[in-house]
């Protein structure tokens, strides 16, 4: 048994298969996911697990070069966008994109991670660094 970290298999696996520019999403309970990526389903009811306990977690084990995030979170989700940019820290560049733009953009993802987050806009593509 493994003894810390992520102990879901299908997301360890998928954090840990990933290449430079790779990319995984975290998502709301709404958010349509395509056919291509693949989906974590780690949603269990409304609010468990939250994006940002999801968010805080990946963050332990993945590394992020950048983040794309729906323009329309400042706007209906303001506090949750303010602490995700504080987890992603100074380091992580933000694109900022209309949704429309930001659910296309989904198809290019090695994984979707499904929360059971049920604020508006709770998404962000995370895009993968290198650590050397």
């Amino acid at each position: 048994m493994k003894k810390s970290g992520i102990i879901n298999q299908p997301l360890a696996t998928a954090i840990a298969g990933l290449g430079h520019l790779d990319m995984v999403v975290i998502a709301d309970a709404g958010l349509p996911i395509p056919d291509g990526p693949r989906r974590i389903d780690l949603a269990l009811s409304a609010g468990i697990p939250s994006f940002l306990d999801t968010l805080r977690v990946v963050l332990s084990e993945m590394c992020v070069e950048r983040a794309i995030i729906a323009e329309e979170m400042l706007l209906r989700s303001p506090a949750l966008r303010a602490e995700l940019l504080r987890l992603l820290g100074d380091g992580v560049a933000i694109q900022s994109v209309p949704h429309e733009h930001f659910k296309w953009k989904t198809a290019e993802a090695r994984a979707i991670v499904r929360t059971g987050e049920f604020s508006p806009f709770a998404n962000v593509a995370l895009v993968s660094g290198v650590t050397f």
